[in-house]
């Protein structure tokens, strides 16, 4: 029987997470994810599926982040009926994130729309809407860690603890051969959680594989993992220096988990009395209710009972309407505000930085991974000046970062994660990670844990044959949507934006009118020039 894997997202990129799993006439995917970073790689979000989704049999989700399952909804919308199996935390994260998720896609869709008829340009459609987020949300079906389940005739799995998430899994995989033949045994990491997580236990998975499909997020880092108590002794010390600036200290977050976590640490040194109290602003109304969703099952969760106490706390203040999150800005001293998203893309947290990052007295402290081309990974990355909503905006604000909320396992944990799966027989994929850590990776695992030639770096939408002894790719069912080259970097967007900024700077060093039409004239002649050239 023909047994088939295509990389349709997550292939040397961190976002979009999307295996399209075929065993004889049985199809399925494990995720549906958006993807997120430079546009290149986000305009896939837009584009029509590469797989008609009426022939999709299941959806399996691994856990609800959105590059997990931010393409749901749309899968939904162009035809797929059919189960989407999750845990019991998955859904219930799902149910608030994706018709949340649907109505911001109204929203923004509704204001460029209000933009394009200004300047005589055609309407576009939001991606999914909230209904069609309702909709998916309707077709999930629970599934208990450790129960087999059949999704499709030919396949039937298992979930396992990662660790990473309220509801995380990997998934045990057996994919029939038929004949008599022993099953393919292949297995999903999906996010792996690293030690020391606060609210997760440790992952676990079973041993023996043909195949495993293996993140590698942090592969080529080791952060050297420390201890809850030496994370709040960092996030103390910044604190401690944004309250000297006496400005906000603004923290990009993702809305589920890293938010409940980070809150968590704050209320707990503010109590010890190991930095200043100050009112601490949620302004995001997915983290508050993904905090409802975590309180539910806190008894399912390790430190569950902290996490209680802290979003009881009086310093913890909520923010619904925009009006409320407007009224934050008007706030003056030293206080903290936590809003979506953590890679700062979309959300208020983008109208926090608009309002905050040329002030000196501002404080931003990324908490999580910041993709290529993303305005967090800009900021990461010491930008002098960004463009947020089309406007050009000062970085004068003092931009910390503190790796231990990650909610992934660093290079050394995955390569233990592995070790701890053998053997594999056959080949390990490295998904979900970029360039430079999935080559870091590879490199510490190479002849190490599997021998050398066991480990493939799939490309965005490579098809891979794994009914036979070895797996091979199948080149003439390779089609990818952009070139596999562009994919996790950053691209003529990011180049454009630099470039505009230079140019403006150049400008602005030119005191006399002339002087700039010069340059101005320079420039037209350059171009003109190089169209000509072509």
């Amino acid at each position: 029987m023909a047994i088939k894997l295509t990389f349709h997202g997550a292939a040397r990129t961190v976002t979009g997470s999307c295996y399209l799993l075929e065993v004889g006439a049985s199809r399925i995917l494990v995720d549906c994810g958006l993807f997120q970073g430079a546009r290149t790689i986000t305009e896939l979000n837009y584009r029509a599926f590469p797989f008609d989704p009426k022939r999709i049999d299941a959806l399996v989700l691994t856990h609800a982040h959105i590059d997990h399952t931010g393409l749901v909804p749309k899968l939904v919308k162009h035809g797929f009926a059919k189960t989407i199996h999750a845990t019991p935390g998955t859904i219930d994260l799902c149910a608030i994130m994706l018709p949340d998720s649907g109505f911001i896609q109204e929203v923004e869709v509704k204001q460029l729309n209000e933009r394009n008829r200004k300047k005589g340009l055609p309407e576009v459609e939001p991606m999914y809407s909230l209904e069609d987020a309702m909709a998916a949300v309707q077709l999930m079906k629970p599934v208990e860690y450790e129960t087999w389940f059949t999704p499709a005739p030919g396949i039937r799995m298992r979930y396992w603890n990662a660790g990473h998430l309220l509801g995380s899994t990997s998934i045990e995989t057996e994919l029939s051969r038929g004949d008599g033949k022993p099953p393919v045994r292949l297995l999903f990491s999906g996010d792996i959680g690293p030690d020391n997580k606060m609210l997760e236990k440790d992952p676990e998975a079973p041993v023996g594989w043909d195949f495993v499909i293996c993140e590698s997020t942090y592969g080529n880092k080791d952060r050297f993992e420390r201890a809850p108590e030496k994370r709040r002794e960092m996030l103390a010390e910044i604190l401690r220096e944004a309250h000297g600036r006496n400005g906000v200290l603004l923290i990009p977050s993702f809305a589920v988990e890293r938010t409940q976590e980070v809150v968590t640490d704050l209320v707990l040194l503010m109590e010890q009395g190991l930095v200043p109290k100050a009112s601490i602003f949620i302004d995001s109304p997915l983290a508050n209710k993904a905090t409802q969703v975590f309180r539910k099952h806190a008894g399912e969760m390790e430190n569950g009972d902290a996490l209680a106490r802290a979003f009881s706390s009086a310093l913890v203040k909520s923010t619904e309407s925009v009006d409320d999150s407007k009224a934050l800005n008007r706030f003056t001293g030293f206080h903290i505000v936590i809003s979506a998203s953590g890679m700062a893309e979309a959300g208020r947290i983008r109208h926090h930085l608009k309002n905050r990052l040329w002030q000196k007295s501002t404080t931003v402290l990324l908490v999580g991974f910041q993709a290529a081309g993303s305005l967090g990974s800009m900021l990461e990355q010491g930008a002098k000046r960004v463009k947020i909503m089309g406007e050009e905006i000062q970085v004068a604000a003092t931009v910390r970062k503190i790796d231990d909320y990650s909610g992934h396992a660093d290079g050394p944990e995955l390569v233990e994660w592995l070790k701890e799966r053998l053997p594999v027989r056959k080949s390990v994929f490295l998904t979900h990670g970029e360039e430079e850590p999935q080559i870091g990776l590879a490199e510490a695992i190479r002849g190490k844990v599997v021998p050398d030639d066991c480990i493939i770096r799939p490309r965005l939408d490579d098809v891979y044959d794994l009914s036979g002894d070895t797996c091979a790719l199948l080149a003439e069912e390779t089609k990818p949507r952009i070139d596999p080259n562009a994919v996790g970097k950053l691209d003529w967007n990011n180049d454009l934006q630099s470039l505009v900024l230079d140019i403006d700077d150049e400008l602005k060093k030119i005191a006399d009118t002339k002087g700039k039409s010069v340059l101005i004239r320079k420039l037209r002649r350059a171009l003109k020039e190089e169209a000509e050239a072509e």
